[in-house]
């Protein structure tokens, strides 16, 4: 079987769609219960035979250097680049052509949370000699993507080249790349990687899709989303590659809960937290180093890190 043994994880978004919560954290390392959520990714590439991993970063940069301070994580190499001016996808892999080398690599969006198969994607795009391979499901987002499964080739993305190719299919944030991609984007140009996209399939070169309905995948890019997820998870055999097994903790061993207080629904404490006499909590996560007062009552609802909580809150983020 083939093997893609690098990757580029995007995680210099802004998370405009998840603030007040990622004011003070970058959406990449919100937690999933008690895991980072890019630490998933991470997980997922390792598992189909990533080696070394680059991140780029644009808000909040230290907080992904305090998270991996020695530049590495489950003893592959991590590296950060910084970008000072966000750049979009397009301009974010331009801006670490200079890392990846001569190479192919796998492209990955910080903000999903996936197991879906990467070894048929990957078989495919080198079989096929794609420039990109997309991996591609059926439903579950917008579908914002015409492919023949004939083919193997992606006809249109938004209607864009007016194909009148229908729309079927959900583009999952995941692909691989070919080299030679990275000489079709300028550096220091912000810029999404979809008109380029758009211009290959035009040239008629090859811009493959393989569609993967296997395994979950999800977006986390709202609270709702967010908060939907820690419901949907304990249920689910997810991930099906390996990870730490102890990440599901709905009580981290650090939290300290009051005997009296009580939690409910898909309520989550994280390392270092308080919940104080009385307290009840429901569908409320509580980030690492907050602190939730006596008799206080919240409801679906989010607290960041190392704030208090206090009285009675419902659908807020504190």
């Amino acid at each position: 079987m083939p093997l893609i043994r690098q990757a580029f994880v995007l995680g210099a978004g802004l998370g405009t769609r998840l603030r007040s919560l990622t004011e003070s954290l970058p959406k990449p390392l919100v937690p999933i219960f008690q895991k980072p959520l890019i630490t998933f990714a991470f997980d997922h590439l390792i598992d189909a035979g990533c080696e070394r991993l680059i991140v780029n970063t644009h808000h909040q940069p230290e907080c992904f250097a305090a998270l991996f301070p020695a530049g590495e994580y489950r003893g592959r190499p991590l590296t950060l680049r910084h970008e000072p001016v966000l750049l979009e996808t397009g301009g974010g892999i331009a801006n670490v052509a200079d890392l990846l080398g001569e190479e192919p690599f796998l492209v990955y969006n910080a903000d999903i949370l996936t197991d879906l198969p990467l070894a048929p994607l990957i078989e495919s795009h080198t079989r096929a000699e794609n420039l990109v391979t997309l991996a591609l499901r059926s439903g579950g987002g917008p579908q914002q993507v015409a492919f023949d499964p004939r083919s193997g080739r992606i006809l249109d993305i938004r209607g864009q080249l007016g194909t009148g190719a229908p729309d079927e299919f959900v583009f999952t944030g995941v692909y691989v790349v070919d080299p030679k991609f990275t000489r079709l984007l300028t550096a220091g140009v912000k810029r999404s990687v979809i008109p380029t996209f758009l211009e290959i399939i035009a040239s008629g070169g090859k811009l493959g899709g393989v569609v993967l309905d296997e395994g979950n995948w999800w977006d986390v890019g709202t609270r709702d989303a967010y908060l939907q997820l820690h419901r949907d998870l304990p249920a689910l055999s997810f991930p099906s590659f390996p990870a730490e097994q102890d990440w599901r903790q709905t009580v981290h061993p650090t939290a300290d809960l009051d005997k009296e207080a009580t939690l409910s629904g898909c309520s989550v404490l994280g390392r270092d937290t308080r919940v104080g006499e009385g307290a009840q909590l429901h569908d409320t996560i509580v980030w690492p180093g907050a602190q939730i007062a006596s008799r206080s009552y919240l409801r679906n609802c989010i607290v960041r890190s190392h704030q208090i909580a206090r009285g009675t809150h419902n659908d807020v983020d504190i």
